[in-house]
């Protein structure tokens, strides 16, 4: 039999549950000084406090579970916004002691720009049926990797940048292709010759990589409770699923793969499954 300190020494199994909550205290509170930038507009983040608790509290945007932290002695709810948000009054779910209550917040409106490009392969633009059946189970694949929600993974919300250069203000933008409107662009797009290496932004678990119809060569990390990045157009992954990868390591290759104009890093961030603005996770300059 094998004996945990609380069962080998039965007097001491309050102090061991003691010392088992301050550390998870600890971690939590090793997050404080890594918040993110809160902007409360669709594609942002609110940061919400929430009710005293000795753990944290389960908290519910929609159907998904929100990253709750530790920050100066009080828990905070960081709620990415979905990018179709309608600005005004939103409600999270907060389950606190076995007890449901609820709190609301205010997102303002935002107009992002529209861009037009240009697709020399049609099929990139206006998919034939075998296409479609590719891209619908590619989606079930990206879905389940931005879905993960890890409890044993702490995030680090202060990311690296994955590559050097100069990011392009595209997130948000409404893109149409050839003429033909499509949903806004999720990511951060980063220019870069192909073959740049690509450093994952933190510590995290490959959760899917592959050939994607319209990301090419694409790579997914989980970072822990609600925080996941992926890398799209890659001319090379280096890592495979279910690897553990630390922040700064290569994960791939910079490349032209799926729809592009040219060679670029497509930059996603997820947080509780809303695709968010990546340079509110960078440190400003």
């Amino acid at each position: 039999m094998i004996h945990t300190p609380a069962s080998r020494y039965p007097h001491t199994a309050s102090s061991f549950k003691y010392w088992m909550s301050t550390i998870v205290l600890l971690v939590f509170s090793s997050l404080a000084s890594a918040l993110p930038t809160e902007s409360r507009v669709p594609g942002g983040i609110a940061i919400i406090s929430l009710p005293a608790s000795e753990s944290p509290p389960l908290v519910k945007y929609g159907q998904y579970r929100v990253t709750v932290i530790r920050n100066q002695n009080k828990w905070l709810a960081l709620v990415g916004i979905p990018l179709a948000a309608k600005p005004g009054k939103q409600t999270l779910s907060v389950i606190t002691n076995k007890q449901t209550s609820q709190l609301s917040f205010t997102i303002k409106n935002k107009q992002y720009r529209s861009q037009n490009l240009t697709i020399s392969n049609e099929r990139q633009v206006n998919p034939n049926e075998e296409d479609l059946k590719r891209i619908t189970a590619e989606s079930a694949r990206t879905e389940a990797a931005l879905t993960h929600f890890t409890d044993t993974l702490v995030p680090d919300m202060k990311l690296l940048q994955p590559i050097k250069g100069t990011p392009s203000d595209s997130f948000g933008f409404r893109r149409i292709f050839n003429g033909e409107a499509r949903n806004p662009h999720s990511g951060m797009d980063i220019p870069a010759p192909e073959g740049t290496p690509i450093q994952a932004p933190a510590d995290g678990i490959v959760t899917e990589a592959g050939d994607f119809f319209f990301n090419g060569n694409t790579v997914f990390i989980d970072h822990g409770m609600g925080l996941a990045t992926m890398y799209c157009h890659l001319s090379r992954t280096d890592v495979t699923v279910g690897q553990t990868v630390k922040r700064g390591e290569i994960i791939g290759l910079v490349g032209a793969t799926g729809r592009v104009t040219g060679p670029h890093l497509h930059f996603g961030v997820s947080l509780n499954r809303a695709m968010v603005d990546p340079a509110l996770f960078f440190n400003k300059q």
